[in-house]
């Protein structure tokens, strides 16, 4: 008789005690210079994140050349007084660096990320890049000829198009959040190399920056470094720039920008409201999440699993301008509130007919204490992971700076989620979503959509040409 094998298993791993996470909170410090630094020591992070931010808003652009602020962030890693073009290239990849930059609203950011081993070479690129960068007319040229080649794509795109209207109709011509951030193709091929050089000595100095440093320093004197690097940037002194408040209309109507022959429709319906200055925030944040922030939220579960009407719609709020509120109360910043998604045309009504639905069943019957509790474990549960990264971190205090917020709001931030209840979320929410106070922005079929559209009651329908 043949006996039976035995295995020996091993212990099944067990979890471990949970350890208490919070926000890292940054050193705050100035240079000679009198560029801001924060910096934040994160062992074990070899990647050193680098975010530098400037004073150089879309709003500060000049007339008619919307889009100079792009062309100058692009411009940066184009040469300097020590390298050509080529030669900055060569460098950032000798040393394993990566170096990009962007415009929007709050300013100018390049994001540097470097070894830990390299980031003296790293930092004096970027330094350089700030100093002294070359701006040259041919690398101008082909930085504006490229984005004038990006514009179409854009416009073909569906949910690009809807975002610009979006804008176009939520804020008034004369403010630059109305238009489109890197520009038009009319402003962009006005812009040459002389408007990026002015732009730059009018709006970027260290007086009036902010560079945030994240990673492993051990081994590192990071002061010494930052002295011989960005500390060599010079510039004049810092100059109090007035802010304008956000002004916008959101008197309930729909815009559809005909697209004949679309098998979807692009949706994308939004307001402005409070920004992270204002008490509710973390409340809006949780019941927003509640209502389209994930795969289980009620506009998915009604609009993707129920109907079948799409792959998914998405409720976000999303900072455009982020200011403290001035000594009398009033604030210069504002954030979108809005919800995105695609539907297939036949069914863009009845879609649209089932989103007012669940709005409206909101306010009257309010988000339940599962949702709320699903929500928060989602948002704050896993905030750890989400800030495994330098750059993650180093991401998330430049927006802090851009927004003029404490260096401990985000740990304090996900203090008010935890404790944030269901009713105070759902007011939150059903105030976010006014049923009679949404812009809809339609991209796609108008003869096919617009009737049923009409029979919403939502607002007026108006329609105008895609591009």
């Amino acid at each position: 008789m043949t006996e039976l094998a035995t295995m020996d298993f091993h212990p099944r791993p067990q979890a471990g005690e949970a350890r208490p996470w919070a926000f890292p909170a940054p050193e705050r410090g100035t240079l000679d210079n009198g560029l801001t630094v924060l910096r934040c020591h994160r062992p074990g992070q070899q990647v050193v994140a680098v975010e530098v931010l400037l004073d150089a808003p879309l709003e500060a652009e000049p007339t008619g050349l919307d889009g100079v602020a792009t062309i100058m962030a692009r411009a940066f890693s184009e040469g300097t007084d020590k390298h050509s073009a080529e030669e900055f290239a060569a460098e950032l990849e000798r040393c394993g660096a990566t170096l990009d930059a962007h415009a929007d609203h709050p300013g100018v950011r390049l994001s540097l990320e470097v070894p830990a081993s390299r980031l003296a070479k790293g930092l004096g690129l970027v330094a350089d890049a700030l100093r002294a960068p070359a701006f040259a007319d041919s690398e101008v040229e082909r930085l504006v000829r490229n984005r004038l080649d990006e514009i179409p794509h854009e416009l073909a795109n569906p949910a690009r198009r809807a975002a610009k209207e979006l804008s176009k109709e939520l804020f008034p011509a004369s403010s630059r959040m109305s238009r489109p951030r890197q520009g038009t193709e009319e402003t962009v091929a006005g812009i040459d190399s002389a408007a990026v050089r002015a732009f730059y000595e009018k709006h970027v100095r260290p007086a009036t920056a902010t560079a945030v440093v994240v990673g492993d320093f051990t081994g590192v004197d990071l002061d010494a470094l930052l002295g011989d690097t960005l500390g060599a940037w010079t510039g004049s002194p810092a100059r109090p720039r007035p802010v304008p408040p956000v002004v916008a209309d959101d008197t309930g109507r729909v815009v559809i920008v005909d697209r004949p022959g679309a098998v979807q429709t692009q949706l994308l319906i939004g307001r402005v409201g409070p920004d992270r200055h204002d008490r509710v925030w973390p409340a809006q944040v949780l019941g927003t999440y509640c209502l389209g922030g994930t795969l289980t939220s009620r506009l998915d579960r009604v609009l993707r699993e129920e109907k079948g009407y799409t792959y998914g719609v998405r409720a976000f709020g999303q900072v455009l301008r982020s200011t403290a509120p001035s000594s009398s109360g009033g604030a210069a910043g504002a954030a979108m509130l809005a919800i995105s998604g695609s539907v297939d045309t036949p069914n863009t009504g009845p879609a649209l007919q089932d989103l007012w639905t669940v709005l409206r069943t909101l306010a009257a019957e309010g988000l339940t204490d599962e949702e709320r509790d699903v929500a928060v474990q989602n948002l704050v549960g896993v905030a750890p992971l989400k800030y495994e990264t330098a750059a993650a971190v180093a991401s998330t205090l430049a927006d802090q700076v851009e927004q003029q917020l404490p260096d401990d709001y985000q740990a304090e931030l996900y203090r008010q989620l935890a404790a944030t209840g269901t009713v105070e979320a759902t007011a939150a929410v059903v105030n976010a979503f006014p049923v009679d106070r949404l812009v809809t922005v339609l991209v796609g079929d108008a003869a096919q959509i617009k009737t049923s559209v009409e029979a919403l009651g939502i607002g007026d329908v108006a329609v105008v040409t895609a591009e």
